[in-house]
């Protein structure tokens, strides 16, 4: 693949996918429910590791876009800095639920907080913290971050 390549992302999947993380992750927090954290983790490793079972985005493609509750947001860009920032919450996500599950409530809870905390950001601002790191990376010259970010963001 050329590095330069851009493709095209649907950032409404992207939001809707935020959307679902941090709402999960009020609910656990607020319930105290460390399995429903681990639920999101699992689901955020799923989608990095195979994107077409992203329980989440599913739910955008086949309920939220198709009853037009939500609209496409379709810009040119590449799906593999996103990709990166959701495997890279779905482990802190996975190391929240472990400390939660050993009785670590603090490291736990702040784990998923820190989640919420980027997802929002992302969200809310339009930041991807891991896009970011993904994007430094590249910069470095690290292997495997070979995607150049785009030069600029434009709808199509």
């Amino acid at each position: 693949m050329v590095a330069d390549t851009v493709r095209k992302v649907d950032h409404s999947a992207l939001r809707t996918n935020q959307a679902f993380i941090i709402a999960l992750l009020l609910v656990a927090f607020v319930t105290d429910q460390w399995p429903l954290v681990a639920f999101v983790a699992a689901v955020m490793i799923v989608g990095t590791i195979w994107p077409g079972a992203a329980l989440f985005q599913q739910v955008y493609r086949r309920i939220l876009r198709p009853l037009k509750i939500v609209k496409p947001d379709i810009l040119a860009d590449n799906p593999e800095p996103h990709r990166f920032a959701q495997g890279l919450g779905g482990v802190f996500t996975l190391g929240s639920a472990a400390a939660l599950a050993a009785g670590m409530p603090v490291p736990g809870w702040a784990l998923a907080w820190l989640v919420i905390i980027l997802a929002a950001l992302n969200l809310f601002l339009g930041f991807c913290a891991g896009c970011f790191v993904y994007y430094q990376l590249n910069r470095l010259g690290v292997p495997g971050f070979s995607i150049a970010p785009p030069e600029r963001e434009r709808r199509v």
